[in-house]
């Protein structure tokens, strides 16, 4: 496993395209992430998926969520998100009438 950090490619949806079922929040996770930031620069409460069925983190508007699985490392270092996994999206409630959200991820060089 590498110590060193990479930054993958920065996920964002846009207001307009937010609705009540869930859609695809930029591309699927290319390498097992270490870390993952959810930015809410919405109005709108808005649930993550990352089976595109069940809603699995919650974000209230104009907020952010870190989920940082290595802040304790574990001794084989093997507790990542799943390479391949699609994360989706959807507004609970009244739609979002502005701004983004927004889904940063690292993973560590050569995973």
């Amino acid at each position: 496993m590498s110590n060193l950090a990479r930054v993958d490619s920065l996920r964002s949806v846009i207001f307009s395209d937010i609705t009540a079922m869930y859609t695809e929040l930029g591309i699927s996770l290319g390498h097992p992430m270490r870390l993952l930031h959810f930015v809410n620069n919405t109005n709108a409460l808005i649930y993550i998926s990352f089976d595109g069925i069940n809603d699995n983190l919650v974000l209230p508007p104009l907020t952010f969520l870190l989920w940082d699985l290595t802040t304790n490392k574990d001794i084989d270092e093997s507790f990542r998100y799943q390479k391949g996994t699609q994360l989706q999206l959807k507004y609970v409630g009244s739609a979002a009438i502005s701004g983004s959200v927004y889904a940063m991820a690292l993973y560590g060089k050569g995973e």
